[in-house]
């Protein structure tokens, strides 16, 4: 092996040692207000910005909850900086939020991260869900709100 090469690798190794890799955090969400006596399944969501909250094939991770209880307790595992949650209690299975007869307002139970709220508007944006791994507090609390 000549110098030069001995040098390369060097270099090489030295530049991996200080690669930074991200490290994924866990998140923790409380979900309350679930009305157990509604069936269907409970859809807990993580996204980023694309995508939020309409598209859920968008989520970056999904899960799928019995609503046995009032209370649900589920982890995420990210390194997104920055992500949102929707929570949906997706009562005739169909994997989106089912509407009213106006085919606007939303006829599930639904709930978001950082206390967001479905307005006259329309669905919340994704700044107003938005939680930053940095500022975490956990856990995360999202009640559930039925119409």
């Amino acid at each position: 092996m000549t110098m030069f090469t001995l040098y390369k690798l060097l270099i090489l190794g030295g530049l991996l040692m200080t690669t930074k890799n991200a490290i994924a955090t866990t998140v923790q969400v409380e979900i309350n207000g679930i009305d157990p006596k509604r069936t269907g399944q409970i859809m807990v969501m993580l996204f980023e910005d694309n995508g939020f909250p309409v598209k859920h094939k968008s989520a970056l991770q999904t899960q799928f909850h019995s609503p046995n209880a009032e209370s649900l307790s589920v982890e995420f595992k990210t390194t997104q900086a920055e992500f949102a949650i929707k929570v949906l209690h997706d009562e005739d299975n169909s994997q989106t939020t089912s509407k009213n007869w106006t085919g606007i307002i939303p006829s599930e139970g639904l709930g978001f991260s950082n206390g967001a709220k479905i307005s006259w508007r329309g669905p919340p944006k994704f700044k107003d869900a938005k939680l930053s791994l940095t500022d975490l507090s956990s856990p995360i609390s999202i009640s559930v709100n039925y119409p």
